[in-house]
């Protein structure tokens, strides 16, 4: 009977706990630490206990245990028989994937050979674990296949920190592809939160592309954001042999490979804000020929930069994509091109579709 009083109040308690015995398996662990590892099991090895991505079924026993942070705050307890606190690092596995965490924990011995862990920053891993959730929704916001109307795509989304900006996006309309590129303002959370704005208030019902901007840029007005919030957006619709495009502020010029070279297509408009009243977005129309690529490009593209501080650059992507025989082969280039270039490190959303048309 008190016992269960007792662990009716460890599980009231805000930080998460653990109860480990001298062999190191868990014999006890309280709601909160429950919500912080919803896959963990309530008894047996550490690693099942933390959700352990390296090998949880043969912990103890695997190459790993020799590493393992968790194992060794809670042998040093045992064997001094005083509190440790220790700075732990994991790779934990849940539904949303594998992730890197880290947390401090104090472990302190209890009576009858019991070790007790509480994690000090639970705060910190719950965020950890809410920003890991965040970033496989954003990656189902992604074009799900590479077929639109007939035509053949590829596209990249590299974010430079755990929730992106950039929002790619791919779907038909009848006979028609339509392809949409956006750049929202900042990093981040606050920009991954926009960009699923814009990801659900695009109307991919519209079949102007530029009327699609003007729909979204209303709806974005309606937001009542500061003028420190923007979205560029650069949208085109395929059809039988012509493009038809719109851009919103987007200084990054598609690309267009004809059997002449590089046509630049351009459109002076405004990004999508509340920096003008009833803002004018026009759309125009270009003639395309069988195995030309159709580029759409972010400025995280050009403007990343190698550790001497020189950008990317236009110059390099129209390269790239010269030397492209079709729009997969351009985005493995670009993405091999940008790597070797930057070294792998980007400051910026790095974000590309291509067409085959």
């Amino acid at each position: 009977m008190i016992e269960k009083f007792y662990r009716k109040i460890i599980d009231g308690l805000p930080s998460a706990v653990i109860v480990a015995d001298g062999n190191l398996k868990a014999v006890f662990a309280n709601a909160k630490f429950g919500q912080l590892f919803p896959s963990a099991k309530k008894r047996g090895s550490l690693g099942s206990i933390f959700c352990c991505a390296e090998d949880a079924a043969r912990c103890g026993t695997s190459g790993c245990s020799r590493d393992c942070t968790v194992r060794e705050a809670f042998e040093d307890c045992i064997y001094s028989g005083r509190e440790v606190s220790r700075r732990i690092y994991l790779k934990t596995g849940s539904p949303e994937g594998t992730r890197d965490v880290s947390f401090s924990i104090e472990i302190k011995p209890l009576d009858g050979g019991l070790f007790m862990g509480v994690i000090d920053d639970a705060y910190e891993l719950e965020i950890a674990r809410e920003l890991a959730t965040a970033k496989n929704i954003q990656q189902r916001l992604l074009p799900a296949g590479n077929w639109a109307a007939g035509h053949s795509y590829s596209y990249m989304y590299v974010p430079c920190r755990e929730i992106g900006g950039d929002l790619p996006d791919v779907y038909s309309i009848g006979d028609s592809a339509f392809g949409m590129i956006a750049d929202v303002s900042g990093k981040g959370i606050s920009a991954g939160m926009l960009s699923a704005f814009v990801k659900a208030a695009y109307d991919k019902t519209e079949f102007s592309p530029a009327q699609a901007i003007r729909s979204l840029c209303t709806k974005f007005n309606e937001l009542n954001l500061d003028e420190r919030h923007y979205v560029t957006v650069a949208a085109v619709r395929i059809d039988g042999d012509s493009i038809t495009y719109s851009m919103a502020g987007h200084n990054v010029p598609m690309l267009f490979k004809t059997a002449g070279g590089i046509t630049r297509m351009t459109l002076n408009s405004p990004p999508v804000s509340n920096w003008f009243e009833n803002p004018t977005y026009f759309e125009d129309t270009l003639a395309y020929s069988r195995g030309d690529i159709l580029v759409l490009l972010t400025d995280g593209v050009t403007e990343s930069r190698n550790g001497r501080g020189e950008m990317f650059g236009s110059e390099r992507a129209i390269k790239t994509l010269s030397v492209s025989r079709t729009a997969d082969e351009f985005i493995k280039n670009l993405q091999r091109n940008l790597k070797d270039f930057c070294g792998g490190k980007f400051d910026d959303d790095i974000t590309a579709i291509a067409f085959d048309l």
